[in-house]
């Protein structure tokens, strides 16, 4: 499995109405595309537990051509036309929990860190695995462990249904919608 996420970060007086509303008319594009686990169209807001106005979906792929094929879609190229080209973070995933109530998650978090040079990494990801299984024990309704050997770093990603739990630490986004096939 492949974790994948660009972020688009707009002007802080951007109308993130505009990014909730394409949300809301496009989201359930890809409810059904074939290859995908997970999509979470993700968004923040300037001052609302956020630095910048975001819009950063967060997906998780069964297998690279799924997402190749995404990728060279007209959705995808619309997408581009409409924010940018993006620059997009792929990690290959350690670990990943995906419950049917990911679908009905309001809010997610995010933390990317760097790997230290001659890190042990089945250590890191035992690690990484016991912090998953206590953030779903906390409520978490889908997790993601993940790592990337270029730049050596790796994400943990949770989405929530109800609300953040007081520890949640990284990038806090809202969700507009999840796409889970």
């Amino acid at each position: 499995m492949i974790a994948m996420q660009y972020s688009f970060t707009l002007p802080a007086d951007y109308d993130m109405a505009i990014v909730r509303q394409r949300i809301a008319d496009k989201g359930h594009l890809l409810d059904h595309f074939e290859g995908l686990l997970l999509k979470t169209y993700l968004h923040a807001e300037h001052g609302s537990a956020s630095d910048e106005n975001l819009y950063a979906p967060f997906y998780v792929w069964r297998d690279s051509a799924a997402m190749q094929r995404f990728l060279g879609s007209e959705g995808f190229a619309n997408l581009a036309k409409a924010f940018g080209w993006p620059s997009i973070r792929v990690w290959p995933a350690w670990d990943v929990y995906l419950s049917p109530e990911a679908r009905h998650a309001r809010f997610a978090t995010r933390e990317i860190e760097s790997i230290a040079p001659y890190t042990a990494l089945d250590a890191l990801r035992e690690e990484q695995r016991v912090l998953l299984q206590r953030d779903i024990e906390r409520g978490a309704v889908a997790a993601v462990n993940a790592f990337e050997p270029t730049t050596w770093t790796r994400v943990s990603f949770r989405l929530w249904d109800d609300a953040l739990p007081a520890q949640a630490t990284g990038q806090r986004y809202q969700v507009g919608h999840v796409s889970q096939p």
